[in-house]
């Protein structure tokens, strides 16, 4: 996260029934556990869903299909202390190999290396206010 910077960024609320996929990150300073779909920033001269294409084979190394816009969210937030802006292109889509919609949890690897934690939460979950929802401007577009 750059200061001073609106981010460009896109993420995929792939659907198995009631759950959606998403990302479990925790904020250093807070310490506060939040849930994000899979995703990342678009690159300059990209398109959003070209840019949801190659984000969702690099993290996850998965290809997917059925790209469907759901909407456009602007995202103002803290994390570790400090203030992010995002503009946020928000898709379905559906993975090409099924064997991820078997899976309860997984891992995806981010671009230096990093892995993190993927799984099915419901959004019944994120709805009742159980889990937190990133950006939560997303709700209405569930």
């Amino acid at each position: 996260m750059r200061k001073g910077v609106i981010r460009p960024i896109v993420i995929c609320v792939f659907r198995n029934n009631e759950f959606i996929l998403v990302a479990e990150g925790k904020d250093p300073k807070s310490g506060e556990y939040y849930y994000r779909p899979i995703g990342g920033g678009i690159e300059y001269g990209e398109r959003s869903s070209e840019a949801l294409i190659r984000e969702v084979k690099e993290e996850l190394g998965a290809d997917i299909c059925n790209l469907q816009l759901l909407g456009t969210v602007e995202n103002i937030f803290t994390y570790n202390g400090d203030l992010g802006h995002e503009i946020v292109q928000v898709y379905d889509a559906q993975f090409i190999d099924r064997k991820f919609y078997n899976r309860e949890t997984f891992s995806g690897i981010e671009d230096d290396g990093t892995q993190f934690k993927v799984m099915w939460k419901t959004i019944t979950e994120f709805k009742q206010g159980t889990l937190k929802l990133v950006p939560e401007e997303i709700h209405d577009l569930l």
